[in-house]
């Protein structure tokens, strides 16, 4: 889709697509693309009268929560959620150490390689309980 928007935007490209076009080919050409800007235009100002009228509604409510003597932080205040916190990390339960470096895991989620080659070799994972 790309190449077919750089061809529609450069002069040049555009003209060198459209030269074995014929005059009536380029004139229903133009009809579509005058159509498919219409149909723009008008949806542009379809969505600016939404929001002419969404913002006047909200001008609205502004004006009445300022004759009652109302903020919008006095909106919120009284249903403000907590953040969940996260967990804390869970503590290791299995060690191994592989050259003098100690390789910990909580017995959740994947096992590292080196626990499970020291399983294939026969050990248990109770040899490894911290």
């Amino acid at each position: 889709m790309s190449d077919f928007l750089e061809i529609l935007t450069h002069g040049r490209r555009f003209k060198a697509a459209v030269k074995e076009l014929s005059i009536e080919d380029l004139k229903e050409l133009a009809v579509k693309l005058d159509k498919v800007i219409s149909e723009r235009d008008a949806q542009a100002e379809e969505e600016a009268a939404v929001n002419a009228e969404r913002n006047a509604k909200i001008d609205d409510i502004r004006k009445q929560m300022e004759a009652v003597g109302l903020s919008i932080d006095d909106l919120g205040s009284n249903e403000i959620k907590a953040v969940p916190k996260k967990r804390a990390p869970r503590p290791a339960k299995y060690t191994i150490a592989v050259n003098g470096e100690a390789i910990t895991w909580t017995g959740q989620g994947r096992m590292p390689t080196v626990f499970k080659n020291e399983l294939d070799k026969g050990r248990t994972m109770e040899d490894f309980l911290i």
